[in-house]
């Protein structure tokens, strides 16, 4: 199984941004713990602070890859242009986020993405990519 974690803008600064949303742990040193328990996945990371660089990484992968599990970022709330991408490819994609988006401003409350994806997985910190990787599992 190939599964690829595509993260949009600012999720490279995991670890050192809005640490009491986002945690102290960067996503690399997350990513590779994901590498060590699922070992018997082909996982990827992809991460983008640019729209269309997003949108080039999900035609590539989208055809081939068994799974996608893609937090956009505060792209989630206002692409369309991520949101057609989605459509357009045949990959399943789950949407995830860290923070519970509902808990927090009114505009992260919208999701352009959720209608394209099987999923959305949110709330659970760092966590809430595992469960979506489990959940590739289970559909096996």
């Amino acid at each position: 199984m190939k599964i690829i974690i595509i993260n949009g803008p600012n999720l490279n600064l995991l670890g050192t941004r809005e640490k009491n949303v986002y945690g102290e742990t960067s996503f690399e040193a997350y990513f590779k713990q994901l590498k060590e328990k699922y070992n018997s996945i082909e996982l990827e990371y992809y991460q983008s602070n640019v729209e269309g660089e997003l949108i080039n990484k999900l035609h590539e992968v989208g055809f081939s890859y068994e799974g996608i599990i893609l937090n956009a970022g505060g792209y989630t709330h206002t692409s369309v242009a991520i949101t057609d991408a989605v459509k357009a490819i045949n990959t399943t994609v789950i949407e995830v986020h860290i923070s519970n988006t509902h808990a927090r401003e009114q505009f992260r409350h919208k999701s352009l993405l959720s209608t394209n994806c099987k999923g959305v997985i949110l709330g659970f910190g760092l966590d809430s990519y595992r469960l979506a990787i489990e959940s590739f599992q289970k559909a096996e």
